[in-house]
């Protein structure tokens, strides 16, 4: 049929009409009843376009009227058939209502193969969603359809598709972009209707299997009844099955009889009903726990002591406290004493910063006393539950992580590590620390109840091992139970130890090296230590050196080098780049006004500048550094002190008129605090007011009163680690704390000048240069 140029515009604002398909329209509107009035004149043609969303579409389908009516009891009607798509024009003027526009008829292309192809699999998609709704004839009508631009077209009375969609189809001109688009919702729609049938299916079968299991049952029922019991095996969990596991088992009285009650209970219980999950939950829970089952302990102190010597370097004292535990029980079995107050396990606290080793020495006594190992983690734990267990009134109750670690072992004497105890929570759930109580507690813990057990459990026999970076985070009433062995990091002579025996070989292993392809002298080992670690444990080395054994392997493997690679302490810096590590001190105190601190963090020991200046203004002091109470405290007395003590300290007396001062202490982004900066502070403003800069060799630590007075402060050990992983040479302490350098490594102390003090004045003799003849007279200010 040839087509007129310009046609009648009939817009569709409900359905979308496509090429082939006939359709009845209703004639609502004015504009509509005036379209079809003039396709008389058009010989009998119309454009219909969708206008969805206050917009036409972009093509249209020129239709042919078949018929004029009269709707039952509704509006006038036409019967049209989609004849082809047509691209809209401009609008022409025109005599009557209707719009005429002009038209641009789109003819459509030879099919090519793929779209051929992709037709055949377009109608076999829509044939089975067809048959997967009982629409069997109109699929066999679909068979009939071989045109692919048909095919395609069919999609116009989907009803899976939205009006949206069906615009867009109408738009997609060509004809193997169209299938792919239509091709890819009827998928979709299969996909949808298979999901169905198989969520259908599926819950009829399990209807069914229910119903047959029920009657089985009953029918089972009704045998055992007549027989009088079952012959054969018990099931499992069967009550049958449950009394056998328990005549098995060696429980206390009190457990055995809870046991009993259960299972009467589970006896009577229907086996419909959820409550016999839940006993059975709880017998499989009680009778899996190790009752009376104990590892037998290695008793030969020399043999544990050169284990531990082979998993750890150092740790002098852990191993020393390890020994003792073992020598007791050594003399306990050999002359026939029963452990005294239950004391049969230990509990201990390794207290110190990350890397140290504290979580992997569990493991290492574990096989020295030839015991079972479980760890717990309690890091961000904020629920009593966790360790307590739930209460059995919950669904999905379960008992809590110790009586699970227990089961994990499969003895009642394991060895249990309790790592990060320091960070545990507590919110509306509950104080998990508190928790702990009882479970740490000797003259408690060889009655323990679980919440969810609600039976009495002996932990006595159970060696505790916690872990944590700091004490001060830990409740006082739980540090209180457990005896505290403080690990203040490793000095470097004992890095290199452990970096030979024990990470590098380790490392090796990880890159796919052999040991002799790749050898570190001890001086590159010390020089990975100084120039690319500051760290008090060994995890930053471990890094490092799995950095290097990486370079060396990508090296040999793409066959830049042959093996044996011998690296030497000038060779780091090929493999591991530039010095991370820096010694500030010198460069930091080279001004007056600036001191070197000491202070003790949860990654150990650490140095911290204070920084102090003034400058004309309003009297006071200026301090920032995000500094706690205390430390702003200490500030305050610094600053009183040098005041009140001017004259003696060669500070002219007019030196704090209309002046100002400031005290800053870098790293502002981390929280401070503690007394045990006071003499750095003091240090700090003497040397500001006097022009004699403190020593670059020398760090500090002490809390100073407003007599002058140092007191003693803690984490001697870590600081002065800290000092000579810094370079200083020489640390002041206070004099009290003169007793406490006993537990500095030997080794440290040979390499430094440990001075104690008992008076600011010692301090500054000791911390300040000496006065040039350049500074006879006593400067006001610096």
């Amino acid at each position: 049929m040839e087509l007129a140029e310009t046609l009648p515009l009939l817009p569709l604002s409900s359905g979308v009409v496509l090429p082939g398909m006939v359709l009845t329209l209703a004639l609502e509107t004015d504009e509509a009843r005036a379209a079809a009035e003039a396709a008389g004149s058009a010989g009998g043609l119309l454009l219909l376009v969708p206008h969805v969303e206050g917009r036409y579409a972009k093509v249209g389908v020129v239709a042919e009227v078949l018929e004029e009516g009269q709707l039952p009891g509704g509006p006038p009607a036409i019967s049209v058939r989609g004849i082809q798509r047509a691209a809209i024009g401009a609008a022409v003027p025109s005599t009557g209502q209707a719009l005429w526009v002009q038209v641009e008829p789109v003819d459509p292309l030879p099919a090519s193969a793929a779209a051929i192809e992709l037709a055949r699999e377009y109608r076999a998609v829509l044939e089975n969603v067809l048959i997967a709704r009982g629409a069997n004839r109109t699929a066999d009508r679909l068979r009939a359809i071989n045109e692919p631009e048909q095919i395609a077209d069919v999609s116009g009375y989907s009803s899976d598709l939205s009006l949206t969609q069906k615009v867009e189809v109408l738009e997609t001109t060509d004809l193997e972009a169209r299938l792919r688009l239509v091709l890819g919702w009827a998928r979709e729609s299969l996909a949808d209707l298979t999901l169905r049938e198989r969520i259908k299916t599926d819950v009829e079968e399990g209807m069914e299997k229910t119903q047959r299991e029920f009657l089985l049952r009953r029918q089972l029922e009704a045998i055992r009844k007549e027989l009088g019991q079952l012959e054969g095996a018990p099931e499992d969990g069967s009550p049958e099955g449950y009394r056998e596991r328990l005549a098995a088992k060696e429980l206390p009285e009190g457990v055995r009889t809870a046991v009993n009650r259960e299972l009467d209970r589970l006896e009577r219980t229907n086996e419909q009903s959820p409550e016999g999950g839940w006993i059975r939950t709880w017998l499989d829970t009680v009778l899996d726990l190790p009752w009376g089952v104990q590892s037998e302990d290695r008793l030969d102190v020399e043999a544990a002591a050169k284990i531990l010597d082979e998993d750890h370097d150092g740790l002098a004292d852990v191993k020393e406290r390890i020994l003792e535990h073992l020598a007791v029980r050594k003399l306990q079995s050999e002359r026939g004493l029963a452990p005294v107050g239950r004391s049969g396990g230990a509990i201990l606290a390794l207290v110190g910063p990350p890397g140290v080793g504290k979580t992997s020495l569990g493991e290492s006594v574990a096989r020295a006393l030839g015991r079972r190992f479980v760890r717990v983690a309690l890091g961000g734990v904020r629920d009593e539950a966790e360790i307590r267990g739930h209460r059995r009134t919950y669904v999905g109750a379960l008992p809590g992580r110790i009586v699970r670690a227990l089961v994990e072992a499969g003895t009642e004497n394991p060895v249990i590590v309790l790592d990060e105890v320091d960070k545990l929570g507590s919110d509306y759930r509950g104080d998990p620390s508190s928790a702990l109580l009882e479970v740490l507690d000797p003259a408690q813990n060889h009655t323990f109840r679980d919440h969810y057990l609600e039976v009495e459990l002996d932990l006595s026999k159970v060696l505790f091992l916690a872990t944590a970076n700091v004490a001060d985070t830990i409740p006082g009433p739980l540090l209180d139970r457990m005896e505290v062995i403080r690990l203040d990091g490793y000095t470097e002579e004992e890095k290199v130890a452990i970096g030979r025996h024990h990470l590098l070989r380790r490392q090796l292993e990880r890159a796919a090296l052999r040991p002799d392809e790749l050898v570190l002298s001890d001086e590159a080992l010390q020089r990975v230590v100084a120039d690319y670690t500051r760290e008090a444990g060994v995890r930053s080395f471990e890094r490092e050196l799995g950095r290097l054994a990486r370079k060396v392997a990508t090296k040999l493997a793409s066959g830049t080098i042959t093996a044996p690679i011998e690296v030497e302490a000038d060779d780091v810096r090929t493999y591991l780049g530039r010095p991370r590590v820096f010694f500030e001190a010198a460069e930091r105190t080279a001004v007056p006004g600036v001191a070197t601190g000491l202070a003790v963090t949860g990654a150990g020991g650490d140095v911290l500048f204070v920084e102090a200046t003034s400058m004309e203004g309003p009297e006071g002091l200026t301090i920032t550094g995000q500094l706690g109470d205390v430390m702003r405290e200490s500030a305050e007395i610094a600053l009183s002190y040098v005041r009140s003590h001017a004259e003696e300290l060669g500070v002219a007396p007019d030196a704090f008129s209309g002046r100002r001062f400031h005290l800053h202490v870098p790293a502002g982004a981390v929280p401070k605090d503690g007394p045990s900066a006071g003499i750095t502070m003091a240090s700090a403003l003497v040397s500001l007011l006097t022009g004699r800069p403190v020593r670059a060799s020398v760090g500090m630590t002490g809390e100073v009163t407003l007599q002058g007075r140092v007191l003693p402060i803690g984490g001697v050990r870590q600081k002065v680690l800290a000092a000579h992983r810094a370079g200083l040479s020489t640390v002041i302490l206070p004099e009290r704390n003169g007793p406490d350098l006993e537990d500095v490594p030997e080794s440290v102390r040979e390499a430094m000048e440990l001075r104690v003090a008992k008076d600011l004045r010692e301090v500054l003799a000791v911390a300040l240069e000496p006065v040039e003849a350049s500074h006879v007279e006593v400067i006001a200010a610096a």
